[in-house]
């Protein structure tokens, strides 16, 4: 039953923060951030999220400035979500470099 609601809390925050950063990404043209994966905590208390930024090189910029900007996006996720968590959970954004992992696979292979 926990799990249900995990996947649940899990799909909604991460439709919410995609909305959100499309929202913020608008105005730096050329850059492209979303929200490929979030996982939350058994409590519903900390949601980890990995983001894909394109291009790839202004990833860690990306994420520093999102780190910069924590509370003002949990205040805008938590003015979205109100009516349907209780507690807004604590965020924690990483790097998802699969896509760069696969690229780097395959070139592997072609070589």
């Amino acid at each position: 039953m926990q799990e249900t609601r995990q996947n649940k809390i899990a799909r909604l925050l991460q439709k919410e923060l995609a909305q959100i950063f499309q929202e913020q990404t608008r105005a730096m043209h050329g850059v492209m951030v979303s929200v490929t994966r979030t996982k939350v905590s058994p409590d519903l208390s900390i949601c980890t999220a990995y983001l894909s930024v394109f291009p790839s090189e202004r990833g860690e910029e990306i994420i520093a400035n999102v780190n910069a900007n924590m509370k003002t996006i949990r205040y805008e996720l938590g003015t979205r979500i109100r009516n349907q968590v209780r507690i807004i959970p604590e965020l924690r954004f990483f790097i998802d470099d699969s896509l760069d992992y696969i690229d780097h696979i395959d070139e592997l292979l072609k070589s």
